[in-house]
């Protein structure tokens, strides 16, 4: 486990933030999803990384763990506690920079993105435009289809689903992680 990944844990548990999804409320994204972010971020060479909510910085510590050296991560949150918690994570790496705000509005003035995790809080409303051509986007906290139950209404209309999948500018997929019981929603920008 990458040292900023314990870093967040334990400012996860200052702060009573939950490292899974146990019921409702915010919480960390899962450790499979961190890894991902991770390999993704490891080809981000001289590229900016973005991230809408922070939270405490557990997925961001991931993305930091494994960014090349000449690449930096902007991260927004709304939440003043999760902001201080995150900005002592990263107190020592220059190459994160924790925004307190809206992401929708912050996130704009840091475009192009070579990767964005769209992770919580309000997103922009064109996020596909603040990727560089080439860039990833990512979203978490999808029930894998086989999953759902018989009447779930996602079944039928998924928003997420939809914006990927039928989005002219994204090749997507969704990739089911290890536990079989999340996925992620993951797109490229391709004009």
């Amino acid at each position: 486990m990458p040292g900023l990944v314990l870093r967040a844990e334990l400012a996860a548990a200052e702060v009573g933030m939950p490292l899974r999804r146990t019921g409702t409320g915010p919480s960390c994204c899962l450790p499979d999803a961190g890894r991902f972010l991770a390999m993704l971020a490891a080809g981000c060479t001289g590229g900016t990384i973005g991230e809408s909510g922070t939270g405490v910085g557990y997925g961001a510590a991931w993305i930091a763990s494994a960014m090349p050296a000449d690449c930096r991560l902007v991260t927004v949150e709304s939440d003043e506690t999760r902001v201080a918690a995150a900005r002592r994570v990263f107190a020592d790496e220059p190459r994160v920079e924790v925004i307190h705000g809206d992401a929708a509005v912050e996130l704009i003035s840091h475009a192009p993105f070579d990767l964005l995790f769209a992770d919580g809080g309000r997103q922009p409303p064109d996020i596909v435009e603040l990727l560089r051509v080439g860039g990833r986007l990512v979203c978490d906290d999808v029930t894998p289809m086989e999953l759902l139950p018989a009447d779930s209404p996602f079944r039928l209309s998924d928003p997420k689903r939809e914006f990927f999948f039928r989005n002219p500018r994204l090749v997507a997929t969704e990739v089911v992680l290890p536990d079989r019981r999340n996925s992620l929603l993951v797109g490229t920008r391709t004009v």
